[in-house]
């Protein structure tokens, strides 16, 4: 058996035992296409108008001291502010939970949690580990995360096998572009080349970003070819003052913020109660005029008075981490004492976070999540494409037998 026949024959073996799950990623993908844009559009009737053209919104002290819960109790834990007040502020609790607070009101709007939002939620949950629950999830998250595998294999396999063996243009016109008049498997054959072809370079990116997300080794290879030190073999957390400028190791970067303190202070009402603290309101605005671009600013209650404020400024949509920073500013004097996030990572750090945004598209905007949405409806005729094919190899009728044509006399 030839090396080509060969791998022939591991890609169809491959891709008919993962069949299932990849179609249930790819439709699951293309229901995600614009989930961010879906979440924000649910929450339309959060937009305010504001009272008058005059009247601004509240300050964030304010804002947050007219959050029920909040100080002086201390259960506000973050709030984010977008550029345009008309936006409601997002104010986190120290119990996990997010409030929508008009920004000239102070009323309290809801919690987010819309139809469309538990909708899209639960398609993550099957697109992750099939909507499994308890100690099922696991199976399911490694199901997923074995498919996924496969379906690199297929992809860079396809590749090889696509490839044509002669230099003629007609072999590459066949390969490359749509032959309408084909029907059968002829047609299945001409689709799943085709559109192989044209969506494999993003769906290696979106396959292999995956990758890093589900399996450990992935992301510690990124960090090789990158040239750093996989996180979990680098040495100890260094001390606190060396932190403001280093990334931390735990929570990993890739997917939280490694400059945001993880347990904020419940102590805002005793520093709004100390004229030696600079109020938050104005922290936000240095936030800001150190950044002229910003579209959102979230800032942190740290878990001590002592301990530094951390302001994440947003240059994008929130998705994408080469336009977030994170600024450190003094409580007492708010001067600007350190700065962390996505500049202050390694290459290793930055490439996996670039990759977590990849998979969805949503690091390149619209334009990026609708190719995504594109090559994961793609997936799906590639699935079905390729089950056509195998159901006619293996069970498919032999046609009649071809006549030789009659000689003429």
């Amino acid at each position: 058996m030839s090396l080509r026949r060969a791998i022939f024959w591991i890609h169809l073996a491959v891709g008919v035992a993962a069949a299932v799950v990849i179609l249930m990623l790819a439709v699951t993908g293309v229901i995600l296409t614009y989930e961010a844009q879906l979440n924000q559009w649910a929450l339309r009737d959060y937009r305010a108008d504001p009272p008058s053209a005059v009247v601004a919104p509240l300050g964030l002290d304010d804002l947050i001291a007219r959050v029920p819960g909040g100080t002086p109790d201390g259960l506000v834990t973050s709030a984010a502010l977008h550029r345009d007040p008309r936006e409601p502020a997002v104010v986190g609790l120290d119990d996990g939970a997010t409030v929508y607070v008009d920004r000239f009101t102070g009323e309290r709007l809801g919690n987010g949690d819309t139809r469309t939002r538990r909708f899209l939620q639960s398609v993550m949950y099957w697109h992750r580990w099939f909507a499994l629950d308890g100690e099922y999830r696991i199976i399911g998250r490694t199901v997923v995360a074995i498919a996924n595998l496969g379906f690199l294999f297929l992809l860079v396999s396809g590749i090889y096998l696509w490839w044509p063996s002669t230099r003629s243009r007609a072999a590459w016109k066949h390969g490359l572009w749509f032959r309408p008049r084909l029907r059968g498997r002829a047609r299945d054959y001409n689709w799943h080349k085709v559109i192989g072809f044209w969506s494999a370079v993003p769906l290696v990116v979106i396959v292999f970003s995956g990758a890093t997300i589900s399996y450990q080794w992935a992301a510690d290879l990124v960090h090789r070819v990158a040239g750093d030190t996989p996180p979990f073999q680098q040495s100890p957390r260094p001390p606190q003052s060396d932190v403001l400028e280093t990334p931390s190791v735990t929570p990993d970067p890739a997917t939280s913020s490694p400059a945001t303190p993880g347990v904020f202070a419940r102590e805002l009402g005793s520093i709004r109660g100390r004229s030696a603290f600079v109020e938050l309101q104005a922290l936000a605005a240095k936030a800001g005029a150190e950044t002229p671009g910003w579209r959102t600013l979230t800032i942190d209650l740290p878990e001590s008075i002592h301990d530094p404020v951390v302001v994440t400024v947003d240059r994008g949509t929130g998705r994408q981490p080469s336009k977030r920073e994170d600024l450190l500013f003094d409580r007492a004097t708010g001067e600007l004492v350190g700065r962390a996030g996505y500049p202050t990572f390694t290459r290793g750090f930055k490439i996996r976070r670039w990759l977590r945004f990849v998979h969805t598209g949503e690091v390149y905007g619209v334009v990026g999540q609708t190719i995504a949405g594109v090559v994961s409806l793609g997936v799906a005729v590639l699935v079905w494409t390729g089950l056509a094919m195998s159901w006619r190899r293996f069970f498919g009728r032999a046609g009649p037998p071809a006549q030789a044509p009659r000689r003429r006399t």
